[in-house]
């Protein structure tokens, strides 16, 4: 039996997972970590944290399963975008990584787009928006002088475990897209874009697809991590790349929906698409030659969560959620907007406010919980309406997974207000195991990405819309659109006080 290990570099842990050649999952381990705030705004980490821990979990996962590390095929890597590694001529890091919650570079985003107008959009597919990697190092260069003159490198975070797995610069065209130094339609790093920012070519790592592989586990790693020195690492993919290969979402019409904190919506593509007004970021998938479109609401789960915790501490999910069930679709009027911590997608407003609208003395407090579930599921249409607005080709099939996932009713109600059939499958490990697929099809295991997620992702379950509470619900978003534009005046009033 062979196997393969996929990495994940994430903002709180890294983890590490082995996978055999029919799919299934034999160990999993984790090493946590902190993150730092050293001032309002900010949010930083050693990237000493990643290795550390990439290094626990995977002796781990080799203990935990009892395999020879020299069945280990192949190793992919995927983990957190946007952040920013600066290392210097020698290979070291030269200040804590910039992450990607850091929201200190509004001066340098409005910078970018005031020097690169329309262009940054139509080459990038994106707007500047502070979590990503470019005006970072902008910053950097203003505040830090001293720190950019000695820059020889700028890594993503999981590509300085791909440094220290095997002594290459590398990184995959996924997470590079998440930069705004890469164009998303030749799927490598844009000269226009370096030589109006004035960034040396040579400090980024040469792009690579997804199943490509980068380098070598090196004797200094391999002593390290127990591998066995020489094992091929591939690209990877950002996390909700790889997080999309992990449950299949590999090909145009299959969505995947990510029900977590926040929500994702990732619409795979076989052409670089861009929304016109930048609302969806446009990225390279980790699968070759395709490309994504991706909507990021802030509060999906954690909007229930905020709602649970405030209102119904005393109650876990089940019995509160068990309280709705007689309430009909619609809540009786009453709509709930998810925007408790700013809003992305898509209305990328930081002073977005959550509100229930609608409130009669016959509501209570089964319509207000009912109204949170259908408030999350219109905020993430709002994602799939500008997937269609930009072209992609109807949405056969919706895999949903993530903590909000594991209730049927929420099912139901996404199913209904997306009118597409919703399915959960048998991977939970996410975009760990999305990696480990993508370095079974470089080590040979797989042909390719897509025979890979045939043979090894099954689907376990189906929800599909029902005809009344869809036709009820169409009813309830268009008034659920109409919300937002009535209340920004008031949400930016609320802001200052």
């Amino acid at each position: 039996m062979m196997y393969t290990l996929g990495i994940d570099v994430s903002t709180t842990a890294t983890k590490s997972l082995l996978v055999d050649e029919t799919g299934r999952v034999v160990a999993v381990a984790a090493a946590e970590y902190d993150f730092e705030t050293p001032h309002p705004l900010w949010s930083e980490q050693d990237p000493a944290l990643w290795w550390d821990g990439a290094v626990q979990s995977i002796r781990a996962v080799i203990t935990q399963a009892g395999v020879d590390p020299a069945s280990i095929s192949g190793v992919g890597l995927t983990g957190q975008m946007h952040g920013l590694v600066l290392l210097d001529a020698q290979g070291t890091v030269l200040r804590p990584a910039i992450l990607w919650n850091d929201q200190r570079t509004a001066a340098e985003c409005a910078d970018l787009e005031e020097r690169l107008g329309p262009r940054l959009l139509e080459i990038t597919g994106n707007r500047a928006l502070t979590g990503f990697t470019a005006p970072k190092l902008m910053w950097v260069r203003t505040h830090e002088p001293e720190v950019y003159q000695r820059v020889a490198q700028a890594l993503l975070p999981k590509d300085y475990v791909r440094y220290r797995l095997t002594g290459a610069y590398a990184t995959d065209k996924a997470g590079a897209a998440g930069t705004l130094w890469l164009d998303v339609h030749r799927r490598n790093w844009s000269a226009d874009i370096l030589d109006a920012l004035d960034l040396p070519a040579g400090w980024l790592p040469p792009t690579y697809e997804g199943p490509a592989v980068t380098g070598h586990v090196s004797d200094q790693a391999a002593q390290a991590t127990g591998l066995r020195a020489g094992t091929p690492v591939v690209a990877g993919g950002g996390d909700q790349a790889a997080q999309a290969v992990g449950v299949g979402a590999v090909d145009e019409g299959i969505t995947a929906l990510t029900l977590g904190t926040s929500g994702v919506v990732f619409a795979t593509s076989r052409a670089a698409r861009i929304e016109p007004e930048g609302r969806l970021h446009a990225f390279c998938h980790a699968v070759p030659d395709r490309w994504h479109l991706m909507g990021v609401m802030l509060s999906a789960a954690g909007s229930l969560r905020w709602y649970r915790d405030s209102l119904a501490p005393d109650l876990d999910y089940d019995a509160l959620l068990a309280e709705t069930l007689d309430v009909p679709p619609g809540s009786e009027g009453l709509l709930f907007l998810p925007y408790l911590t700013g809003e992305r997608t898509p209305h990328p407003d930081p002073l977005a406010r959550g509100a229930f609208v609608g409130l009669t003395v016959r509501h209570r407090r089964a319509h207000l919980t009912r109204a949170v579930l259908e408030g999350v599921a219109f905020g993430l249409r709002d994602s799939f309406a500008l997937m269609q607005g930009a072209g992609l080709p109807p949405i056969r099939q919706v895999r949903i997974s993530g903590g909000g996932a594991r209730s049927a009713l929420w099912r139901q109600i996404i199913a209904d207000v997306l009118n597409a059939e919703l399915v959960t499958v048998n991977t939970t490990e996410g975009a760990a195991f999305g990696a480990a697929l993508l370095a079974g099809v470089g080590a040979g295991l797989w042909p390719t990405v897509d025979a890979a997620c045939t043979r090894t992702i099954t689907v376990t379950g189906s929800t599909t819309p029902k005809a009344g509470a869809t036709a009820r619900y169409e009813q309830a978003y268009a008034v659920y659109r109409d919300l937002y534009p009535a209340l920004k005046p008031s949400f930016a009033r609320l802001a200052h006080e």
